[in-house]
Formats: structure tokens, C-alpha cells, sequence
């Protein structure tokens, strides 16, 4: 598996991850499980989607950076 793939596996299962991050904190605050809803709860969700954001930014580039490269190649 080269490295564009493995990313884009990792971002799917990021996307996996930050979904239940975020179900269980709506769960949580909407149930009212606690008195107060737990801080960790919803911070979970926050790394999820910061590797994602990151993940994402890397797979967006990726089109223009092989346009780049085919362009420099044929200069």
C-alpha cells in the first residue's frame, strides 16, 4: 500500500471516529447522563478532526500537486 492510500484509509476511519465522538457527546448532553456534561465528551471529538482536517488538506492537494508535477516534467 503506498502512501496516498494509507492516508486515505487513515482519513476514513478518522471520519469513523469523529462520528461517534460526536454522537456520544450530543447523546450525553441531550440525555443528561451527568449533572454537568462531562468536558472530556466533547473534547473528544476534537482529535478526530483535527487529523482529519489535516488528512483532508493533504488529499485535496493532491490533484495539483500531479498537475504540477506533469507540468514541470514536460518543461
Amino acid at each position: 500500500m503506498n502512501w496516498n492510500d494509507w492516508i486515505r484509509q487513515t482519513h476514513r476511519w478518522l471520519s469513523i471516529a469523529f462520528t461517534v465522538a460526536a454522537v456520544a457527546n450530543i447523546i450525553v448532553n441531550i440525555a443528561g447522563l451527568q449533572g454537568a456534561p462531562a468536558i472530556w465528551v466533547g473534547l473528544s471529538a476534537l482529535l478526530p478532526l483535527i487529523l482529519l482536517l489535516l488528512s483532508g488538506l493533504y488529499l485535496f492537494a493532491l490533484p495539483y500537486a500531479a498537475g504540477w508535477r506533469r507540468a514541470r516534467a514536460t518543461n
